[in-house]
C-alpha cells in the first residue's frame, strides 16, 4: 500500500512518541523496518519534504512561492529564531494572511542555511490517554515539579492542564507538596474556569502521596469530583501534563533566580506564551487558547480560505505572466 507523506510523517511520530521499542512498535504497525528507516532518514535529512514522491520533469511551476514571500520568511525565521518552520507557516497564514506550506517554509529556511538537522528520540512516553476526552473540562490533569531557589531551598509547581485542550487552567508555586496543596489548586482552578454545576472535570495524577491522600478524596467526593490515578510505573497516563513541565523547565530553568517573585514571572510569562501563542502540533496547529475558548473551527476555517485565495493568485499570476512573455 502506497502511503502520502502526511500519512508517513504521522508514522515517524507515533513511533517517537511511542514507550515502546522502535522495532516493536514497527511490527504493531505492520510496518517495514526498512522502509521506515528509509523515510526516517530522508525526513532528518530533508525535514517533511523529503517524504513526498520525488518530482518529475512535468513539475508544475504556476505554484511557485514569490521572492518577495521567500523573503519574508527568511525575515521571521531570523526575527523568531525559536519558532519551528510548522508555527512559521502558521504564523504566517494567521498574522501575514500568506498561505506557504510548512515543507516550503523549511526548504526556502534550509536553503538559507537556517535550519539545523533535526535530532529525533525514537522512545519517549506516549501522551495518548487511553479514553480520549471529548471537549473542554471533561477532565483535567495535575502534577507537581520541582525548582530550586538559591538561598530559599526547593518550592513546587502544582499545574493543572485540561486535558482536552492542553489549556493550563491554574498554577501556583508551593513551599509544600501535600494534599492541602492540591486541594487550594482544584479550588483555584474551578474558580478560575467558572464551574459550579454538579458536572465537575475528572482529575488525573499520578499515585503520589499527596493524590491518594484521605483528606484529598473526601475534599473531591465533596465538590463531586472523581479522581482517576495512573497505573504504577506507567507515567505516560499523565503524559500531557509531564510533556508540558519538560518544555516549560527548558526555557525557564535557563536562568537563576534569587526569589520565588523571580521564579513566578518566568512561569507566568511561559504559560501565557504557551496558552496563547504556542501552536500545538496536536490541535491541528491553534494554540490551547483556541481550542479552551472554542476559536478552533473558526482559525481552521479562516486558514483554509487563505489557502485557496493564496493558490488562486499564484496561478491567476502565472498565466499573466505566461500571457506577457508570448506577447
Amino acid at each position: 500500500m502506497r502511503l502520502t507523506a502526511s500519512e508517513k510523517l504521522e508514522i515517524i511520530h507515533l513511533v517517537e512518541r511511542s514507550d515502546l521499542s522502535a522495532n516493536r512498535t514497527l511490527r504493531h504497525l505492520g510496518i517495514p523496518k526498512s522502509s521506515f528507516y528509509n523515510w526516517y532518514h530522508r525526513y532528518v535529512q530533508k525535514g517533511p519534504e523529503g517524504l513526498c514522491p520525488a518530482a518529475g520533469s512535468n513539475r508544475r511551476q504556476w505554484n511557485s512561492i514569490p521572492p518577495e514571500q521567500k523573503n519574508l520568511v527568511v525575515e521571521l525565521a531570523l526575527e523568531y529564531p525559536e519558532l519551528s518552520p510548522r508555527e512559521l507557516s502558521c504564523s504566517l497564514c494567521d498574522v501575514q494572511q500568506i498561505f506557504i506550506s510548512e515543507s516550503s517554509v523549511y526548504r526556502i529556511l534550509k536553503a538559507q542555511g537556517l535550519i539545523t538537522t533535526p535530532s529525533h528520540i525514537l522512545m519517549s512516553a506516549s501522551d495518548q490517554f487511553s479514553q480520549p476526552t471529548l471537549f473542554v473540562h471533561q477532565m483535567w490533569q495535575t502534577d507537581f515539579t520541582y525548582f530550586k531557589i538559591l538561598g530559599w531551598g526547593w518550592y513546587y509547581l502544582s499545574t493543572i492542564l485540561d486535558d482536552y485542550s492542553r489549556h493550563i487552567v491554574h498554577w501556583e508555586l508551593c513551599r509544600n507538596m501535600t494534599a492541602v496543596d492540591v486541594q487550594r489548586s482544584v479550588e483555584e482552578a474551578l474558580s478560575k474556569a467558572g464551574i459550579k454545576s454538579k458536572h465537575k472535570p475528572r482529575l488525573l495524577s499520578d499515585n503520589g502521596s499527596c493524590y491518594i491522600a484521605s483528606e484529598l478524596k473526601e475534599y473531591l467526593d465533596k465538590h463531586q469530583m472523581v479522581a482517576v490515578h495512573g497505573r504504577p510505573n506507567h507515567p505516560q497516563t499523565q503524559g500531557k501534563i509531564e510533556r508540558y513541565h519538560r518544555s516549560m523547565k527548558n526555557v525557564v530553568k535557563l536562568d537563576n533566580y534569587y526569589c520565588p517573585d523571580e521564579l513566578k514571572d518566568a512561569i507566568h510569562q511561559f504559560v501565557q506564551y504557551y496558552n496563547h501563542q504556542r501552536y500545538h502540533e496536536s490541535l491541528q496547529n491553534v494554540t490551547p487558547a483556541d481550542v479552551y475558548f472554542g476559536r478552533q473551527e473558526q482559525i481552521l476555517k479562516h486558514r483554509e480560505l487563505v489557502k485557496r485565495k493564496e493558490i488562486h493568485r499564484r496561478r491567476k499570476q502565472y498565466f499573466l505572466n505566461k500571457l506577457e512573455a508570448s506577447h
